[in-house]
């Protein structure tokens, strides 16, 4: 059977109780023809936190798990409703599994183009000299850019801040649907937002 890749949403925090239980159970249940890669996307960040330099591994797609799936069953085309047909084993595998909440893009979702699977599974440190990341001042409803990790260059609005942890939960679009993606502070930069003024009709 034909996999695909997709993205999981899992809880904040779950990525990695995820990905082990979904790579220990593929042999315990047999589940080689449904269920390949299950990957979490890392980097490794230097940054300076009181004066102390450090290098930290970093997950560049929190809240996310990339899992290669056969999802689809194409001989059976689509179900009663007129949705495409899915692997019940598949479908039912992925419920049981501690920590995921569902995939991106509801329960239909959109298969990742490799283009997408490859800019995010090479999304490597470059070499050379470390970047030192500075912490910034974020609020609720303001328009930040995302300048690292596997959101890079993407705009979104500021929903949640928790500053005990330095994490904003930031709207955006990812492919063609809105989320709410988990980004730390200094993933982000402001974005000036200037007034523009209409020409009288």
């Amino acid at each position: 059977m034909e996999k695909q890749w997709f993205v999981l949403h899992t809880l904040t925090g779950q990525e990695l109780k995820a990905q082990k239980s979904i790579l220990r159970r593929i042999q315990l249940e047999r589940m080689e023809d449904y269920v390949g890669r299950c990957e979490i996307p890392t980097e490794k960040v230097s940054e300076k936190k009181n004066g102390r330099k450090r290098t930290v591994v970093r997950r560049v797609f929190p809240g996310y798990v990339l899992c290669e799936l056969a999802l689809y069953d194409e001989k059976k085309g689509y179900d009663e409703k007129g949705r495409k047909a899915i692997f019940e084993r598949t479908w039912q595998f992925l419920r049981e599994t501690p920590g995921v909440i569902g995939f991106v893009g509801g329960e239909r979702p959109v298969p990742l183009k490799k283009s997408e699977v490859d800019a995010v599974l090479s999304d490597k440190p470059a070499t050379g000299a470390d970047t030192e990341r500075q912490k910034v001042q974020i609020s609720v409803d303001e328009t930040v850019k995302i300048i690292d990790g596997a959101f890079m260059g993407l705009t979104g609005q500021v929903s949640m801040v928790d500053p005990d942890k330095d994490k904003l939960k930031v709207e955006v679009n990812i492919f063609n649907r809105k989320v709410q993606v988990d980004v730390e502070s200094w993933q982000v930069e402001k974005v000036a937002i200037e007034e523009t003024i209409e020409p009288a009709k």
